[in-house]
């Protein structure tokens, strides 16, 4: 994600090696959500995850842009769906007479 351009300090991009401090505010892109967390604390060394989600909190303001942008893209992909079947032989041939009637 650093490498990709995917993750900001402050607004500014960074690289792997840039330290954080605690007050800072990460904005991390993931796909189409954004999210943007504030660092609450420093660990000395690298832990498990549930160690880890102690040490920084998303601001509210994030939590409901990607709960609102959630809600609009299921919305959106229920209204798209398509069959994965392929077509019937009377399928087939609706769409060849449908042709032969443009042209």
């Amino acid at each position: 994600a650093i490498d990709g351009g995917k993750v900001q300090v402050h607004g500014d991009r960074v690289k792997r090696a840039k330290l954080v401090h605690v007050g800072d505010e990460i904005r991390i892109r993931q796909g189409p959500y954004e999210y943007r967390l504030v660092v609450q604390g420093l660990s000395e060394r690298r832990g498990p995850a549930s160690e880890a989600t102690k040490l920084y909190q998303e601001t509210a303001e994030s939590k409901a842009a990607r709960e609102a942008l959630a809600v609009q893209l299921k919305s959106v992909h229920s209204m798209f769906q398509q069959e994965n079947t392929r077509p019937t032989k009377r399928d087939r041939r609706e769409l060849l007479r449908f042709k032969k009637r443009e042209e």
